[in-house]
């Protein structure tokens, strides 16, 4: 299933903007408001220290505390004195040295011992000399609007950058999107609208790999019609040229004949199988075809090859069975498979049989080398022949390629003397 696409580069680089601006403008407001708290309970305390200084310079001369020179500063000559909503708060208090405190019906105090000895206080009733908490919704409002502000001025420039740095890799994207291999364009930079920048580079770069990527394939596409008239017409050629040979042979020239035939069979097989790796086809089919006529006419094809070899072919295929398979590529597999079971059988017989999402081919033989019965063995290609001399391994890698090019999984596995070449449909 195509993915469907989404511009999520510029909605990121918005929400990067935006998001940024808001963090920096709630950091920066919490900041002022506290600042302003700090001052705001500085100039409490400095009152509080300029009053103390007088206290005791007062007491020195006179032998007794003055009256404060602050209306909003009361002198208290033992804590028993003070007001009981401060008592309550200072014995709530989370440490002994707190200064600042909360009392009821709005009140607040700041809080000066004048002597270590636990005896006066100046206490500041600073109710009706607070700024920052009157004013505290209005700042919060201000800052808001601020940062909300600062916010759309974000979402602003994030949207501008976002389109100009963005838009042309889209415009890019959706060109190479609807590009197809036999119809790549060549003229992406020129799409990009930008001066030199990332994007043009990679623009340019792409029209130079598009331009080497079509010279292949039209490389590609002319040695599959070349290959398709040089390679087949001889093999026809062969093949007439056997069956009129045979007609005149002796019984001693025969088993030559035989084996002249099987590797016909096996050329012409391969190059179609190569053919049909070349070509660009659709995946599979809209609707499901039965696979027992197919696998029927595999097997009517190859029935001389098996009279006169004696083998014995059992098919166990339901006939409601059906499969998504092209019938040329279902054509193609099976009868690979057939010729490499034929041409490596231990035994004169061999065994089809399907279920709901396998088919699979089972014949005695040796056990194939190590390397084929490995999971990855259509990985290691290169490594396959100088295992398989006999030309299996080249075989069974090239099935696996067109078969997983088709959505199919092609697994290989021995035991007790049995070879068993499986096809499965891959979970779409």
């Amino acid at each position: 299933m195509t993915p469907v696409y989404k511009p999520r580069l510029q909605r990121r680089l918005v929400l990067a903007f935006s998001g940024y601006a808001l963090a920096v403008c709630t950091l920066f407001g919490m900041f002022a408001l506290a600042l302003a708290y700090a001052v705001e309970d500085e100039f409490f305390e400095g009152a509080l220290r300029q009053e103390a200084q007088r206290q005791l310079a007062h007491r020195a001369q006179h032998g007794d505390w003055g009256t404060p020179a602050q209306n909003f500063i009361r002198l208290y000559r033992h804590p028993a004195e003070l007001p009981d909503d401060l008592a309550q708060a200072r014995a709530r208090a989370d440490h002994p040295g707190q200064r600042e405190f909360t009392g009821s019906q709005g009140r607040h105090y700041h809080l000066r011992l004048l002597d270590d000895n636990g005896g006066a206080l100046l206490v500041a009733e600073v109710s009706g000399q607070l700024v920052v908490r009157p004013l505290r919704d209005r700042l919060l409002a201000w800052l808001a609007l601020g940062g909300g502000g600062a916010t759309v001025l974000a979402l602003a420039l994030g949207a501008w950058l976002a389109r100009r740095s963005s838009a042309p890799l889209a415009r890019l994207a959706e060109r190479v999107a609807q590009s197809r291999p036999e119809d790549l364009p060549v003229d992406l930079a020129g799409s990009t609208q930008t001066r030199e920048d990332e994007v043009a580079r990679l623009a340019r770069h792409l029209d130079e790999l598009n331009q080497r990527t079509r010279d292949f394939i039209a490389r590609e596409q002319a040695f599959t019609r070349d290959a398709s008239h040089e390679l087949r017409t001889p093999l026809a050629v062969l093949a007439m040229a056997s069956e009129a040979l045979r007609r005149d042979a002796s019984p001693a020239q025969q088993p030559v004949l035989t084996t002249l035939d099987a590797a016909i069979a096996q050329l012409q097989q391969t190059v179609a199988l190569l053919l049909a790796l070349a070509r660009e086809d659709a995946p599979g089919l809209a609707v499901a075809l039965p696979l027992l006529p197919q696998v029927e006419q595999v097997v009517l094809a190859h029935a001389p090859l098996l009279d006169r070899h004696g083998i014995e072919l059992s098919v166990d295929v339901p006939p409601g069975l059906t499969r998504c398979w092209p019938p040329a590529l279902t054509q193609l597999l099976l009868a690979n498979l057939l010729a490499n079971a034929l041409a490596h059988r231990g035994s004169p017989g061999i065994h089809i049989e399907a279920d709901a999402h396998t088919l699979s081919l089972v014949n005695a033989s040796a056990a194939p080398p190590a390397a084929l019965l490995q999971p990855d063995a259509a990985g290691r290609d290169a490594g396959m022949k100088g295992e398989a001399s006999a030309g299996l391994g080249l075989g069974l890698s090239i099935v696996r390629r067109l078969a997983e090019r088709h959505g199919l999984a092609l697994t290989l596995s021995h035991d007790a003397g049995l070879t068993r070449v499986s096809l499965t449909d891959r979970p779409r």
